[in-house]
């Protein structure tokens, strides 16, 4: 019995290699999304973009004149009813009077006592008359209108004559009687002359 008893010890186990950290490796890419989903976030972007630049522009022209247009007014058209409704206007009359002529001063009665003669001067002188009357051999003035003179009659006398002149207007009658003969006459304006004579014949009277 004398051997002797070896124990074998068992191998020790074997060693782990040292942690070594794995290499850093890039993230995959994310899948694509959809076309929805794209749609989705650029609707809203866009949207977003326009009223942020609307804002922009607005902010920028706040000192700028505005140079648009005004609106162009309506214009609102009443049709009326049928134009046989309208009545029609009624027609202008005008009216022409012809100017009457003024009426010549009214001519006296031309009456003279036998053996006289009588002078008469009537109408209107505003400026003054110039009057004369008388026989061949008498020249006499005469008085403001109306006028009348008597004479006696001088059988051997060539004539009996009145005048009257005017002196810038008016309008007078001048008329001379002998024995129920008269002769008459008349001025209108200016310087215009009345005169009216009844001359002697072979017979003694007057006419």
């Amino acid at each position: 019995m004398g051997e002797t008893m070896s124990f074998q010890q068992p191998p020790p186990p074997p060693q782990q290699p040292p942690y070594q950290q794995p290499p850093f490796a890039a993230p995959a890419p994310p899948a694509p999304a959809p076309g929805w989903a794209r749609k989705r976030v650029l609707v809203p972007v866009g949207a977003l973009i326009l009223i942020v630049g609307i804002g922009i522009g607005s902010a920028g022209g706040g000192g700028t004149e505005k140079t648009s247009a005004a609106p162009a007014p309506t214009v609102t058209k009443t049709v009326g009813a049928a134009a046989e409704s309208v009545p029609e206007p009624a027609p202008t009359v005008t009216v022409t009077e012809t100017a009457k002529a003024k009426a010549a001063p009214k001519e006296e009665a031309a009456t003279a006592p036998e053996g006289k003669a009588v002078f008469k001067v009537w109408g209107s002188a505003p400026n003054g008359v110039d009057i004369t009357y008388g026989s061949d051999g008498t020249n006499l003035e005469g008085s403001r209108l109306p006028m009348t003179k008597t004479l006696a009659v001088d059988e051997d006398s060539l004539y009996y004559q009145v005048s009257a002149q005017l002196m810038g207007g008016g309008d007078v009658q001048c008329s001379v009687t002998i024995d129920g003969k008269t002769k008459t006459g008349r001025a209108k304006g200016s310087y215009n002359i009345c005169s009216a004579q009844l001359n002697g014949d072979f017979s003694g009277g007057f006419s």
